[in-house]
């Protein structure tokens, strides 16, 4: 299950093997300010592109609700059922009692804190998939597991409740995102989908009346590393669980791409039988290359607290320079023109061609042309042409792939 902030994003995902999509729309949802959110008038392009691909489409509608957004609440259900949207995410009572009215399936949010069976029994009214607290172990996702089925907990659907849990991405230093820090300092609600991260800030501690101030072993005491399962995702699947849930609505096309493609490949690994150690260390170098902010494994395995970020940002290895944008296509040819607007590229490099309908096409040089002849760099101001492997579209934007430690 995807994340998608952007057609980028949604073209990367589907490309990558994604089975669904999950995204928000105007601003009652979890990401309303740090990603792109898409429109009521997106919903018939998105179903209309994921149905082509088989792909499934759960809409975030995650917030807290007042009062005077009932009726927006209202019109985006109707709105997602009009489109033919498979499900809403939600954690509100009024907007699980509302979309179960309409026959909306439902997908009960993280925002619930669901930690036992006894709250799945309570929510299968509504729900039929529901998405357990981050803070629980894989032993304690196992024995909800195995209380669904001995009590056969059965959702709207008539299927038996199934279990989604975040296999990837980032964590909150509060219990499954409940947290009031921006609340309280900007009046910038998380809970409202406007969190502005201050505790990924750095912070020194100190006694207010002695004004003495304390060492800590990290100055981001307050900001987790980001989850990351894949090294025991057999044990998550052995756990019983069902939709592997990828967080990063706010995160750039490229990582969605690297990220779904390594857990699809992890998965089909688990069910065919070749999940292997090596195949394990080559999706961590992978998982490397795209943002993060240091990796742990959660409290999946039994930890009890968290690991902190060891500094402020991405700890990618990779990083991608906007160099320029496609001008021509010439699908006989398979060649791209581009037009160079910044720095060069040169053969042997890496690129990356991105576009709402192109998602992300990755490429590693072997000729460029410059006035139809071979050169071995391009630089800015010329145009030069390349042949591609996938169609690619005008106006696609084109960007070099590079080692962090590289200095422009």
């Amino acid at each position: 299950m995807a994340p998608v902030g952007s057609y980028e994003s949604l073209m990367a995902a589907i490309e990558a093997g994604a089975d669904s999509v999950y995204f928000g729309v105007e601003q009652l949802n979890m990401r309303s300010k740090s990603a792109n959110n898409f429109t009521l008038t997106d919903l018939q392009k998105i179903t209309q592109i994921c149905k082509e691909q088989d792909v499934k489409t759960y809409l975030t509608l995650n917030t807290i609700i007042y009062d005077s957004e009932i009726e927006q609440m209202k019109s985006i259900v109707d709105a997602a059922k009009a489109n033919g949207i498979s499900a809403i995410i939600a954690a509100d009572m009024a907007v699980l009692n509302y979309a179960h009215s309409v026959g909306m399936e439902l997908h009960l949010s993280t925002q619930c804190n669901v930690s036992n069976g006894e709250a799945v029994r309570l929510y299968s009214q509504f729900a039929d998939v529901v998405v357990t607290a981050r803070e629980l172990s894989l032993k304690q996702v196992s024995d909800i597991v195995r209380f669904i089925e001995e009590n056969q907990i059965k959702g709207p659907s008539g299927r038996l409740v199934e279990i989604e849990i975040f296999v990837h991405g980032a964590l909150c230093m509060a219990v499954s995102g409940k947290c009031y820090i921006s609340l309280d300092n900007a009046n910038s609600s998380a809970n409202r989908g406007a969190c502005l991260q201050y505790c990924r800030r750095q912070y020194k501690v100190s006694d207010y009346d002695s004004e003495i101030e304390l060492m800590v072993d990290n100055k981001y005491i307050m900001s987790p590393k980001d989850l990351k399962t894949i090294d025991f995702l057999d044990k998550v699947l052995n756990a019983g669980v069902r939709v592997l849930k990828i967080e990063g609505r706010g995160r750039p096309a490229e990582y969605v791409r690297e990220v779904v493609s390594c857990y699809k490949e992890a998965a089909l690994a688990y069910e065919q039988g070749t999940f292997t150690q090596e195949k394990v260390e080559e999706w961590n170098t992978r998982l490397k290359k795209v943002y993060n902010r240091g990796f742990w494994d959660g409290y999946y395995l039994g930890r009890k607290v968290g690991e902190w970020t060891e500094k402020y940002g991405s700890l990618a290895t990779k990083k991608k320079i906007y160099i320029g944008k496609i001008t021509n296509y010439f699908k006989d040819l398979n060649v791209a023109e581009i037009k160079m607007e910044t720095h060069d590229m040169a053969v042997g490099e890496t690129i990356l061609i991105m576009g709402e309908t192109t998602g992300v096409y990755e490429d590693t040089l072997q000729e460029i042309r410059v006035d139809l002849k071979p050169v071995d760099k391009t630089v800015k101001g010329e145009m030069c042409s390349i042949k591609t492997s996938k169609i690619v579209r005008r106006n696609d934007k084109v960007y070099k792939w590079v080692d962090v430690e590289e200095e422009f």
